[in-house]
């Protein structure tokens, strides 16, 4: 989905749209699931990326821009914990019972009019 929205600075109110918002590469180059006898699952992703291409544009009282725009996200792990549900009264339900996310670099490329 799009972001929109405003953040206030200074003398006044910056408005911004991020659009077409595409993920054009994913590295997984570290990945492990491994069970949790009588609880569920833990899955851990080690030095993960991500890059993420998308337009955007600004506008405040005193200039407006716009243009594409890629962001990179590296040095990012993952440990996730589910928790299942195993009965016969229907099917096996997998809830998320822990999460946590860190990233180590994030690049932020603009390139508009401006």
């Amino acid at each position: 989905p799009d972001l929109t929205g405003h953040e206030k600075f200074g003398l006044g109110n910056v408005k911004y749209n991020i659009s077409r918002i595409h993920v054009t590469a994913v590295e997984l180059p570290s990945a492990s699931i491994s069970l949790l006898p009588g609880s569920g699952i833990k899955l851990v992703i080690g030095n993960a990326s991500l890059t993420i291409d998308m337009d955007w544009n600004i506008r405040t009282w005193m200039f407006k821009d716009s243009g594409r725009g890629t962001v990179h996200i590296s040095k990012v792990f993952v440990t996730a914990v589910f928790s299942t549900s195993l009965d016969n009264t229907g099917p096996t339900s997998i809830s998320l019972t822990s999460c946590r996310t860190t990233s180590g670099d994030i690049d932020i490329k603009l390139n508009g009019k401006s």
